[in-house]
Formats: C-alpha cells, structure tokens, sequence
C-alpha cells in the first residue's frame, strides 16, 4: 500500500526536519533539525511514529495538501490553525494535539502559526525520502536534504513510508505540552572572561528583544551593547546551537539549528539543551532574558524535562467524543464534601 501527500498550496517557509543531522559537524556541516523538537517528538508520538522520526516544521504560514492514498493518520502540534476540506461537506476546522484520520482526496489547509514561530506536522509511517547524510533533515541554505534541499513547492509529492491504512482510534494528548516561562537558563562561558563583570551582570539582568534578523541560523537579540574586554575577536573554536555569541557591536546573536560549526566571536554564554525548544519558538518582537545555572543544574534540568516529556506521551488517550462525559476528569474531582466508609460505617456522616 502506497500513496502520497501532494502540495497544491506551497509554502516557502515549510520543510521536512526531524531531530538533527549528527556527526558530520567537524566537516562543516550544520545540524539542522527541528527547531522545537519536544513538539516534533510530540507529533510523533500521536500517530504511533517514533519520536525522531521526519515531519514538516511550517512557520508562519503553512501548505495546502492533498490525500492521494487510501487513508493516512496526521497530527499537528503547535499553535496552528488546521481546516480540513472533503468533497460533498463544508471546510471543517481541525483541532491539534491530537490525531486526524484523512481519506482519498481530502484537503488539508495549515494556515497560520499563531504565538510561536513553528508548527509540526506528522504522519503515520512517515515519509519514504532518502536520507541525506543519515538524516532527512533539510538544510535550506546548501540546499542539502530531501526534496533538493529547499522548502515544500507547488506539485511536490511526499510519499507515504505506511504499509497499511490507520487501525483503531484517533488519539488525543489532554493537555498541550507545557514550555514553562522565565528567563532562558545558560551556562556561562566559554568565553565570558572576555567581556567586564558589568556586561556579564547586565547579560543576566537586562531584557533583550528578538530583532527582524532572525530565522533557522539565529537570531539577533536587540537590548544593553555588552562590553568586551578588548577585542570581540577570537581565534574560531566550535559553536553549538544555543550558543550566545556578542560581536563588536555588543548585541548577542543566539545560534540556532542551523548555525555555521565555527566562528571568531566571543562567547559569553550557552543556552542549555531543555530551554533550546523555547529559544526556537521564538519570534521578532518576542522579549526575553537569561538566568546563569551550573552545568549539574542544567543536567538535572533535561532529566527532570524527559520525565515530563514521557509524561505527555503516557498520558495519550483515545479522542473523546463531543458532548461525552470525562470519566478520568470526573473521577479525579470531589464532588461531595463529606464522604461515607461503607465499610466501617459512618452514622455520623449526612448521606446525600
């Protein structure tokens, strides 16, 4: 069994991602990969997928796609708006978060992503593409991944890797994942013995804002310049994502998956793995700020973030239908002051 979802609306800022493209960075080559990855795995996890597997990362607006198979099961996670259209019915809004079985020639139309920057899309079984250095993620500006390398066009056919069309119910997650607010916690350095103890404290206390200048590579933060001790120059060392570099001008550039693997400015500081999910989210115009944590902190930080992530994922159910009863909700509530021990008794408790 074989089919395809087909682009009839193309979208220039949508492309296939999935965790990252690892071990070739010594040779120059970008990560890349999904810029929220905890709603990637999320997508995933909802149509049965497991969690690293490819999808479409949309920003800002996203595609129109066509049903060319039997069936195929989809789930969306991030602020998107999703409408589905099928022959013979009126546009029907789709809610995220949870799964959606399509049939043979339905339309799906992403429209807007609405308080972030990136949405996800997946699909049950995933895309038969051919991995690009064992990856499908899609690195825009070498034009390295799979359709090219570039965004979805017009015509584009993804085909469909599912040997058999959806079994059993759709499923929903309660509860859209929880990012947490606050500042983007960092661990200092390498290099923040290059700037003076007051540019430190004003990097960990100011608030800075996302400039226009912002896509996959990274995003320039508006906010207090940041004084070097000396030159902004160094020799160039490694970067990885989540990197805050500060050039001449003192305004941090925070790197994101799709950042050059060396560069020459200073660093004064790293945005730990848990928070890179929020950083990616981000959008010009959005505010943000920084709070220094140690490297044990930021360990205990992912575990406790792969606890709730896996929380998410157990807590996946069946859809439930519109106007039934939540047994679970119900159940969890105490909906009578006072309770009787059938067991033991309890004159002196009012029955109800």
């Amino acid at each position: 069994m074989s089919g395809f979802l087909t682009v009839i609306r193309p979208c220039p800022f949508t492309t296939v991602q999935d965790l990252g493209r690892f071990g070739y960075q010594e040779l120059g080559m970008p990560v890349a990969g999904a810029l929220d990855p905890v709603a990637l795995r999320l997508a995933n996890a909802l149509v049965g997928n497991p969690q690293g597997m490819a999808g479409l990362e949309i920003a800002l607006l996203g595609p129109a796609l066509r049903v060319d198979a039997p069936a195929v099961r989809i789930a969306a996670v991030g602020p998107l708006a999703l409408t589905l259209e099928r022959e013979g019915d009126a546009p029907q809004p789709l809610a995220p978060h949870r799964s959606h079985t399509l049939r043979q020639g339905d339309v799906l139309r992403l429209g807007a992503v609405d308080g972030a920057s990136v949405a996800y899309l997946a699909v049950a079984g995933g895309f038969a593409l051919a991995p690009v250095m064992d990856s499908l993620s899609t690195y825009v500006r070498a034009g390295i991944g799979p359709l090219g390398g570039r965004p979805l066009a017009e015509g584009d056919r993804l085909p469909l890797a599912f040997e058999a069309a959806p079994d059993g119910p759709d499923v929903e997650v309660p509860q859209p994942p929880d990012y947490g607010a606050g500042p983007l916690r960092v661990v200092l350095g390498p290099q923040e013995d290059r700037f003076t103890e007051d540019a430190v404290e004003t990097f960990l206390s100011a608030t800075y804002r996302v400039g226009k200048q912002a896509d996959r590579m990274g995003l320039r933060l508006e906010g207090p310049a940041l004084a070097h001790l000396g030159s902004a120059d160094i020799p160039s060392d490694g970067l990885v994502t989540g990197s805050l570099q500060v050039p001449g001008n003192g305004q941090p550039i925070l790197l994101l998956n799709d950042h050059q693997t060396a560069g020459g400015y200073a660093k004064i500081a790293t945005v730990i793995s848990a928070d890179l999910a929020r950083a990616g989210r981000l959008r010009p115009g959005d505010g943000l700020s920084f709070q220094a944590v140690t490297v044990e902190e930021a360990e205990a930080i992912r575990r406790r973030q792969e606890q709730a992530i896996a929380g998410w994922i157990r807590a996946i159910r069946p859809v439930r239908p519109t106007g039934g009863i939540d047994l679970e909700a119900l159940y969890a509530e105490n909906l009578i002051s006072g309770t009787v021990d059938i067991v033991n008794g309890g004159s002196d408790i009012p029955l109800l």
